[in-house]
């Protein structure tokens, strides 16, 4: 009777890992490498949605111009894609 059990259990754990755990793994691994890969130049987008391209990169900023002569200074984390 308990060894079903803590079959079902360990099944249940590996299906919550394989479907849940483990592709959200890989997808912040994949933006943790999008992160480092930034250059200036790159045009990017911030999880808030505002357009940019970098003009400045530090180890926790972005300087991104949005416009002719207007600069913003974001986190590196907030930037969604390049």
């Amino acid at each position: 009777m308990s060894g079903s059990f803590l079959f079902v259990l360990l099944a249940l754990f590996a299906i919550l890992y394989f479907l849940l755990i483990r592709p959200q793994r890989q997808q912040q691994r994949r933006h943790v490498d999008m992160l480092n890969q930034l250059k200036v130049g790159d045009e990017v987008i911030t999880t808030g949605g505002i357009y940019g391209e970098i003009v400045q990169l530090d180890t926790e900023r972005v300087m991104l111009e949005i416009d002719d002569d207007v600069r913003v200074a974001v986190a590196r984390r907030a930037i969604a894609s390049v």
